[in-house]
């Protein structure tokens, strides 16, 4: 069982960022940022590679995620910094581990809210009005900016509002799928159904999996915000699993749904497989969903902006980035500059149009990520046992890290041959600026 250690001195009881995250704000960013607008086409992905089993992969996938959470949960709570992933690496391993993490992070999240952007002024947004995409994107994106830069706790209200919205919508995709099979139009069999003979089940299980992990990121960009919150120690454990168990409660009754209602090659052929739900009940009309999806691509594009410029911030505090991007609002205690450099960046990206590009070496970046911030638990029980918590932290059972850096491997084996390629030239370029910045920061020592 979880533990909790002996109380601690606080080494990070000022901090220039306003604490206003209260434990129900701090569960609905994480719900918020977990819930994105992958679960609108994530089903029929999952269907195409695993069959109509699509609760299997789902199930592992939660599994997996929480193996890395607690590792998050841990550290969260015993270094309380806005850097997140980043800050725990520069301590575990040093700068160049630091930056190289960080990196990662930041190209994920500055990518995911470029393609984000792109997607709202997408196929959602002409169910109602035709606008450019890219001019739609900037719009959206400096908008989402000023929320960001108003203040945390206006933001995180906004995703409150934007989360029961996206919750709302996906347990109606369950009712109707319900009624479909009550009606005595589905077939409960295809649950049955993993993989094909060629490719076999445990093949299926895991390559679904992969997919479906990728429906579960979103909790790591929670520990940026550690410091923003009133009480991490209590607070950070209690919202994560709550959230991660409300996530993977939802995917799983929208994944049975969906594939005992809607032929399992429908649903894998289908660019919006929840679309296929409505439809087959015939009972709500398809634009209410674009609707949805609108705020829920909006919802996640504020959620991975707030992390970025966190991450931002806490980077360039911990001479990881150039120091003009740690500073802060006097009034609001936002880190404008931060928000400001990432914006500009997701809008970069947005415009020319390269997301795609680089969208599907997410998740293999994100794994790098996962991978050091489980060896980092590890490294920091045994060189700083304290760290930094007020009356103590959360403690993961001794196995979870161990376990947690081993599915990272598993995981990363099933990425494609051309997204290690994509990502090796962002691993390689943040590995540069990472040996630069480590010099800097070696220089700069006394």
């Amino acid at each position: 069982m979880p533990t909790v250690s002996p109380p601690q001195p606080d080494a990070s009881a000022d901090t220039p960022l306003k604490r206003a995250l209260t434990t129900p704000l701090l569960y609905f960013f994480i719900l918020g940022d977990t819930l994105g607008a992958g679960v609108y086409v994530l089903v029929g992905e999952i269907a195409a590679d695993a069959g109509g089993a699509v609760w299997a992969p789902l199930l592992l996938a939660l599994g997996l995620a929480l193996l890395t959470a607690a590792s998050y949960a841990e550290l969260a709570t015993k270094y309380p910094r806005a850097g997140g992933a980043s800050h725990y690496a520069n301590r575990a391993y040093g700068p160049f581990a630091g930056f190289v993490t960080g990196f990662c992070m930041l190209a994920a999240g500055i990518v995911s809210v470029g393609a984000l952007a792109r997607g709202f002024g997408g196929d959602y947004l002409a169910e109602f009005v035709t606008l450019p995409v890219a001019l739609v994107a900037v719009v959206f994106l400096l908008l989402l900016a000023l929320v960001n830069a108003r203040g945390i706790k206006e933001s995180t209200r906004a995703n409150v509002v934007a989360t029961v919205i996206e919750v709302g919508g996906l347990l109606v995709v369950v009712v109707l799928g319900a009624w479909v099979l009550l009606r005595g139009d589905g077939d409960l069999s295809r649950l049955g159904r993993l993989g094909t003979p060629e490719q076999g089940a445990a093949a299926a299980l895991l390559s679904g999996a992969v997919l479906a992990f990728y429906s579960f990121v979103g909790f790591e960009t929670s520990v940026n915000v550690a410091e923003e919150t009133r009480d991490p120690r209590r607070s950070y454990p209690r919202a994560l699993f709550g959230a991660l168990a409300t996530a993977g409660v939802v995917y799983l009754l929208v994944g049975v749904v969906a594939a005992a209602a809607v032929p399992t090659e429908r649903l894998a052929g289908s660019s919006g497989p929840l679309l296929e739900v409505v439809e087959a009940a015939g009972a709500v009309p398809g634009w209410l969903f674009s609707a949805i999806a609108l705020v829920a691509v909006a919802n996640g594009a504020l959620l991975t902006g707030i992390m970025s410029s966190r991450l931002a911030y806490g980077m360039a505090r911990d001479g990881l980035l150039p120091p003009v991007l740690a500073r802060v609002l006097p009034v609001r205690r936002t880190p404008w500059a931060a928000i400001a450099a990432t914006t500009v960046l997701s809008m970069l990206l947005a415009v020319t149009g390269s997301v795609a590009s680089l969208a599907s070496t997410l998740v293999l970046l994100l794994l790098v990520v996962f991978f050091v911030v489980n060896t980092a638990v590890l490294v920091l029980r045994r060189r700083d046992p304290r760290g930094e918590s007020a009356v103590g932290h959360f403690r993961a059972p001794a196995a979870v890290p161990a376990l947690g850096a081993a599915s990272c491997l598993v995981l990363a084996t099933q990425v494609e041959a051309e997204v290690w390629a994509r990502g090796g030239v962002v691993l390689a370029v943040g590995a540069v600026l990472a040996a630069v910045a480590a010099a800097r920061s070696r220089r700069a020592r006394p």
